[in-house]
């Protein structure tokens, strides 16, 4: 049995299980932005002896410790590098710090990088190999999965699709910026919406023309960016997933398909689907516990 962590920008997740696909327990919290990082380390802390002791268990019957962190890490020191989103994770030696808390080992590894490794093993790239995941949440990163491995370039991190530079506005910006759930904010306020992202996609869905128009710009960099992945890579499969995806296939993957077709390095047209994600919110605890079995399971 492992536990697994997400850090998300505003969630923290633990769950319990085999790394098989399965949840057997699970629990949901909220970030507090303010408190930053220490004070999510102090949720943590408070959080898993009352998760574990509700489930019944003891950290010694755990075999380890997956994460999905909310940023870039080091594979060689385990460390948190830092969070684009929260302050205090700068240079953290994390999974060190979770084994001196719990006694037990830990596995460190970007949130984004899990998800992905969880849509390849167990959701809808499973079967298939390259799998690209894309998140698109509160910010927007990506994974790639090679014969259900993570690809972490020299051991910092790749697939970083959220920090492309798109050009906008007369300069370049990070993809981010431009398309994720906060990207999608910025764009209402620059045209004169004072809307949150989760509010353009609801607009949107009751055929409001405006918050239709912020999605369709948002789209178009999110597939600039999609054909520079497929451009590079070539994965048999894109997968996409996050809350900002949930507003579905009429008002995202149908037109960002559409988009890349028009887009897309010809002699590589057709060879990529562009799929939702199948494993929802808790994909992250999956792949953590995933990564965390992959790790420890001998």
């Amino acid at each position: 049995m492992f536990l697994g962590i997400e850090i998300g920008g505003t969630k923290l997740q633990l769950g319990l299980g085999l790394g098989d696909g399965r949840l057997l327990r699970q629990w949901r919290g909220t970030v507090d932005v303010a408190a930053g990082g220490e004070g999510i380390r102090r949720r943590i802390v408070n959080a898993v002896p009352e998760f574990l002791a509700q489930a019944d268990m003891k950290a010694a019957q755990l075999h380890g410790i997956g994460i999905g962190f909310g940023g870039p890490v080091d594979d060689a020191t385990q460390s948190t590098i830092k969070s684009h989103q929260i302050e205090g994770w700068d240079a953290i030696p994390f999974a060190a710090w979770l084994t001196e808390q719990f006694g037990l080992p830990a596995v460190l590894g970007n949130d984004a990088d899990v998800a992905g490794l969880a849509e390849a093993t167990f959701g809808a790239g499973r079967g298939l190999s390259p799998v690209f995941y894309i998140t698109l949440g509160s910010g927007l990163g990506g994974g790639l999965i090679v014969n259900q491995q993570i690809f972490r370039g020299c051991g910092r991190g790749a697939a970083e699709i959220g920090h492309l530079r798109m050009p906008y506005g007369g300069s370049r910006v990070p993809l981010e910026d431009l398309a994720s759930g906060w990207g999608i904010e910025k764009l209402a306020r620059a045209a004169g919406l004072n809307w949150s992202g989760k509010e353009v996609g609801e607009r949107a869905a009751a055929g409001d023309p405006a918050a239709n128009a912020i999605l369709a710009e948002a789209w178009v960099h999110l597939a600039e960016a999609i054909c520079q992945v497929i451009a590079l890579i070539c994965p048999r499969r894109i997968v996409i997933g996050g809350g900002a995806s949930l507003v579905g296939e009429k008002l995202l993957f149908e037109p960002l398909r559409a988009l890349v077709a028009k887009r897309v390095f010809r002699p590589f047209a057709g060879l990529t689907d562009i799929v939702p994600a199948a494993l929802g919110e808790e994909v992250v605890v999956h792949g953590a516990l995933a990564l965390a079995r992959q790790r420890f399971e001998k």
